[in-house]
């Protein structure tokens, strides 16, 4: 079963609207953002999901942030995983005391050695910790939410090694034809279920649909 993230939440409704299609995971961005909340905002969105009885998992997302301050804020906000979306080396993985999702950022110019090597490398030290991957695109001076596909050739051969988020302009369109291609551990929208920069019921539901009508098909 291919897992959902559906990050950027910002709303008690969106998230709710998230775990009652079936998501897997919904991101809440601590990192400067359009789409940033606080710890406090945070924790009123993770108890209103609770307190509905869904078990979908809370994923802090942060970038390039001190690891004393995002357990603290893990510890503090109930999250379930700690995303790491900047530069963070592999090493300050080891210091996180949540399951981990690290990006990894894939630029054009990068062919898939590089990144396989990049991931083994990963796997070698993260050797008995709780984590996979996110792949998204690389655009200079940002971090994540730039609504522009991944190369998924290059995804589906990472995909087939190692436990991989695709990210990356996926949309309720093209996810299951991104399914079909890159067979991932999961996936990840933002910008492809809102309108107008706003997170939108219907596009939530229809991403999930998607991606379980694709699993069902395989």
């Amino acid at each position: 079963m291919t897992r959902v993230k559906i990050c950027g939440i910002k709303e008690e409704t969106h998230a709710l609207v998230a775990a009652r299609a079936g998501a897997d995971f919904f991101g809440l961005i601590f990192a400067p953002s359009r789409r940033q909340v606080t710890p406090e905002k945070a924790s009123r969105i993770i108890a209103t999901v609770k307190q509905d009885g869904h078990s979908l998992q809370a994923v802090g997302v942060f970038v390039n942030r001190p690891a004393p301050e995002m357990n603290e804020v893990a510890s503090t906000c109930g999250l379930d995983r700690v995303q790491l979306s900047g530069d963070e080396p592999w090493e300050h993985c080891l210091e996180i005391d949540r399951p981990l999702i690290k990006v990894v950022r894939v630029s054009r110019t990068q062919g898939p050695e590089e990144i396989s090597d990049l991931l083994a490398q990963g796997e070698e030290i993260l050797k008995g910790r709780q984590h996979v991957y996110l792949l998204e695109p690389r655009m200079p001076g940002r971090y994540g939410g730039t609504g522009r596909l991944l190369d998924w050739k290059l995804a589906q051969q990472m995909a087939s090694r190692f436990p991989i988020i695709l990210a990356g302009g996926l949309t309720p369109e093209n996810v299951a034809r991104a399914i079909r291609n890159v067979a991932p551990w999961g996936v990840d929208v933002s910008s492809g279920v809102e309108v107008d920069g706003v997170k939108h019921a219907a596009r939530i539901r229809a991403f999930i649909n998607a991606v379980r009508r694709a699993d069902a098909d395989r």
